[in-house]
């Protein structure tokens, strides 16, 4: 491989023009050299594919692919990506199932490839100062709330209200992304309670009970139906007092009032993202974390399943 590593962008939906692309420009570790998708909608000046298939019957050298493709059918194109010898960044969530991740990962190690499981909620700007506050604290509680409003985040996308969609843990697992990262102690998972609009097969709301290993209890406001101020809130009691994460991981309050950030070079979720990437890469490792996708999974495992309204966009 050359020191460029030469990579196909594969589902150009919203994420992948509003993120990924300008993050790809922004990084020289990387060259854009196709775009895959089923419908219309590449970027200008790049070769543009229908399938993976077609891709790889091309004249055009492949290092990697990231993949932005719904959940239920990204097993299948990453399996395709390894089987070309392509390393293979994965959009949240990794996958549509576990078993499916890790799968894929068994595939990266034997093929001696990169497999990237990315959560780019973690790479906001408050996230890990507060993992690093908080590794010297005694945690009494956290309670983590996300609503949103899913006619504005995601319209007419229908394939989150499929099985295996994820409905509402779609952004959730972002909560879940950070709460795994940032918390001293592991959590499970106690109750749930799922709300499924009657015309929909995934939640539009969830609220969840998890305890950490040593008693603390954590919990999980999820809602899709929010109108107004968009919330993406943690906060989390110690004994030293309270930390908060808005805005998405993205503005840290220590109990001091003081907001800590990173440094400027290392800001922005999916820069931050293409740089692991690139370093995961070059390194000939793969970094492949399912704690939040497994914390999901247990969601709909231990759920009550309550039917709400029918949702209408």
């Amino acid at each position: 491989m050359t020191d460029t590593i030469r990579l196909a962008l594969v589902g150009m939906g919203k994420i992948a023009h509003d993120q990924h692309v300008p993050a790809i420009a922004g990084n020289p570790a990387f060259e854009l050299v196709a775009t895959v998708s089923r419908s219309p909608g590449g970027v200008e000046g790049v070769p543009h594919f229908h399938d993976i298939d077609e891709l790889a019957k091309s004249d055009i050298t492949i290092d990697a692919v990231a993949l932005c493709t719904p959940p239920q059918v990204r097993h299948a194109i990453a399996a395709a990506a390894l089987a070309n010898n392509w390393h293979v960044f994965l959009e949240k969530p990794p996958g549509a199932t576990l078993a499916e991740v890790a799968v894929l990962e068994e595939l990266a190690a034997k093929a001696n490839l990169t497999l990237f499981a990315s959560w780019h909620s973690r790479y906001a700007l408050g996230v890990e100062p507060a993992r690093e506050w908080l590794s010297a604290r005694k945690v009494t509680s956290a309670a983590i709330t996300w609503r949103e409003d899913v006619r504005q985040w995601h319209p007419g996308q229908a394939w989150i209200w499929e099985a295996g969609g994820f409905g509402v843990f779609d952004p959730g697992i972002n909560a879940l992304s950070i709460a795994t990262h940032i918390m001293p102690q592991p959590f499970f998972i106690e109750r749930a309670t799922l709300d499924f609009p009657a015309n929909r097969d995934a939640p539009i709301a969830a609220d969840v009970a998890f305890r950490t290993t040593d008693g603390t209890p954590v919990t999980l406001d999820l809602d899709w139906r929010q109108e107004g101020h968009q919330s993406w809130d943690i906060v989390v009691e110690t004994t030293d007092g309270t930390l908060k994460l808005a805005e998405g991981g993205a503005v840290l309050t220590l109990p001091d009032g003081s907001t800590p950030h990173q440094e400027e070079g290392l800001h922005g979720e999916y820069p931050g993202l293409y740089a692991r990437f690139a370093e995961l890469v070059q390194g000939g490792r793969s970094d492949v974390d399912i704690a939040p996708l497994r914390h999901v999974a247990d969601a709909f495992m231990r759920g009550k399943r309550r039917e709400v309204e029918d949702f209408v966009e």
